[in-house]
């Protein structure tokens, strides 16, 4: 008889070893008990609770931390308001304090629109007046970060503009040519944090996959693994954090091509199959990684879901105010990444 896994949704990470009993695609989500569908074959005997622990740095300059708080000048520009994270983005530095600039970039055919946010009205430009624009604002504001969650096709591009202005930013869009951007900002030798996962605990297992892939190559030699990711239906790529996720299971031994990633997009499915709340099929990231051994004894599973997107936005605040506290610290002028912002141990 199979074992019923229950889902509930809010963030977790699970990894789990497995004797004798069937195991199935599970989730926590708010306490909302709901069976999960998608079955892989395995066996299951108990699941043990990753717990990640990173204690503050020493010397961490806790007088620069206070001098960064929210309401202590610092102003942030949201490109991409008009998008669902943009929007996330600006509610959560608005809860937190943090002054939002009236002012952010778009389409062509969103110049001249007007976004209305957390009752603040936020104008739109287009392309042809970026720089102009950027220039003027990052004047009156100094301490200007610019956070951007616009468009693949725009992140060279805006990489670029940020650099030749010198505004500090923070880049969550995905996609565009990583290396090139990578070296724009290198070269610029200003302030950034990119990173195409924001959401703070799930770079956090992402370390620790690297930690363990690191120390303990050919760990998992001869497994199998299966890959099931399920994201809204807007999102037609695979996921980066799967693909990071994999990259580790490969260092540790296993075989795997990531054109075998299984996509799930249908909301249908997402619901019916994976178990997916209908009210986050619209914005959703549910991963699962499924080990077995060869002899199919034995088997692992590493999980991940996340409803909604509070979880990036709050990891993108806090990426705005280590940044901050960098530049008032004049540390460096270089790229960091979410695995920077961990370390600082200065998270709200």
């Amino acid at each position: 008889m199979a074992t019923a896994n229950w889902l509930t949704a809010s963030p977790s990470v699970f990894l789990t070893r497995q004797v004798n009993s069937p195991v199935s695609f599970a989730s926590r989500t708010n306490q909302t008990p709901c069976r999960s569908r998608v079955s892989f074959q395995g066996c299951v005997k108990r699941r043990i609770p990753v717990v990640l622990s990173m204690p503050a740095t020493e010397g961490s300059g806790v007088v620069a931390v206070k001098s960064v708080l929210p309401g202590n000048g610092i102003s942030i520009m949201v490109n991409g308001c008009s998008g669902k994270m943009g929007k996330a983005v600006i509610k959560a530095a608005d809860s937190a304090g943090v002054n939002i600039v009236p002012t952010s970039f778009g389409s062509a055919a969103e110049a001249g629109q007007t976004v209305e946010v957390c009752g603040k009205e936020i104008t739109v430009y287009g392309p042809a007046e970026r720089e102009k624009v950027l220039s003027s604002v990052f004047e009156k504001h100094p301490e200007l970060i610019v956070v951007d969650y616009t468009i693949p096709s725009a992140v060279n591009d805006n990489a670029e503009l940020y650099s030749r202005v010198g505004v500090p930013f923070v880049m969550g869009t995905t996609g565009g040519d990583r290396n090139k951007l990578y070296v724009t900002v290198e070269e610029a030798k200003i302030y950034a944090v990119i990173s195409p996962q924001m959401g703070k605990q799930v770079v956090a297992f992402l370390a620790a996959m690297e930690i363990m892939a690191e120390q303990f190559p050919g760990a998992f030699s001869g497994y199998s693994l299966e890959v099931m990711e399920s994201h809204q239906a807007s999102k037609l790529d695979a996921s980066g954090t799967a693909k990071a996720v994999i990259s580790c299971f490969q260092e540790l031994g296993v075989s795997y091509d990531m054109d075998q990633i299984q996509l799930i997009r249908d909301p249908k499915q997402q619901v019916e199959m994976v178990g997916v709340p209908e009210e986050h099929v619209s914005g959703h990231a549910f991963h699962l990684y499924h080990l077995t051994s060869p002899d199919k004894t034995v088997s692992f599973e590493f999980q991940h879901n996340v409803c909604g997107r509070s979880i990036y936005a709050e990891g993108t605040v806090d990426a705005v105010l280590f940044l901050a506290k960098k530049i008032r610290l004049k540390s460096e002028q270089r790229i960091f990444n979410m695995i920077d912002v961990l370390r600082e141990g200065n998270m709200r």
